[in-house]
């Protein structure tokens, strides 16, 4: 079977921006080398020229799918990295979950830690855990499940799937934090629009990306009205 193009959103002298699909890596493990994100933008930049080199700044888990964010040098790598909180002006996602909402938007305000089994939980105690902001929107329900609008304005590990979960409502397919239902095949998150002022130009860019195509089948509208609000329509 002939491998898949990567899908580009964005590209410049010091920035490429890719749309992740789901289950696959950012990033290297011990187990897994070659079949991660950042391996096949290496491999593409080399192709321009050996000598290229490229620099992860951001990463998505495994199951998420959407945009994640390469630099081409170090420098800028380090630039974003440093003050990414707040050179990420806008960090949207759509999720779809179990139930339903009572609040049809809110925010929720969790104090995360992780276990030495390196799972992340909510705390009670605000000073044992990290503070973690997260604002939803619902866009559209369906039987049982629920499509929601997700803006975070902190990027904790696992901050999204820990706070829908600690409310009772897991992310669909997130075996890890409380969910036994599964029926896209995937974890149900995926990282839609990022607005990021560039470090150096201070030029602000805008990226999107499009909802999984399968998540139309339960949720057409709630979806194309997303995308016509962000202009992908």
């Amino acid at each position: 079977m002939p491998k898949k193009k990567m899908d580009i959103i964005y590209e410049d002298k010091e920035l490429l921006v890719i749309n992740k699909p789901p289950k696959l890596l950012t990033i290297a493990t011990e187990k897994e080398k070659e079949h991660t994100l950042y391996y096949e933008a290496s491999m593409y930049v080399k192709k321009q020229n050996p000598k290229n080199k490229i620099f992860i700044v951001h990463r998505l888990d495994r199951d998420t799918s959407g945009i994640v964010v390469f630099a081409k040098n170090e420098l800028l790598k380090k630039s974003l990295q440093s003050n990414w909180e707040n050179l990420a002006q806008k960090r949207e996602y759509l999720a779809i979950v179990e139930g339903k909402f009572k609040r049809k938007k809110d925010t929720l305000i969790n104090y995360l830690k992780e276990s030495k089994t390196l799972q992340v939980y909510d705390t009670k105690n605000p000073q044992k855990g990290k503070k973690a902001i997260t604002n939803y929107e619902v866009l559209e329900e369906a039987n049982t499940y629920t499509l929601i609008k997700v803006n975070i304005e902190t990027g904790r590990k696992n901050q999204i799937r820990v706070a829908f979960a600690n409310i009772g409502h897991p992310i669909l397919g997130d075996k890890k934090y409380q969910s036994n239902k599964n029926p896209y095949g995937r974890l149900a998150l995926h990282a839609s629009t990022l607005k990021l002022k560039h470090p150096r130009n201070k030029k602000t860019l805008q990226f999107f990306s499009k909802a999984p195509r399968e998540w139309k089948r339960d949720f057409k509208t709630g979806i194309e009205e997303y995308e016509k609000e962000i202009n992908l329509l």
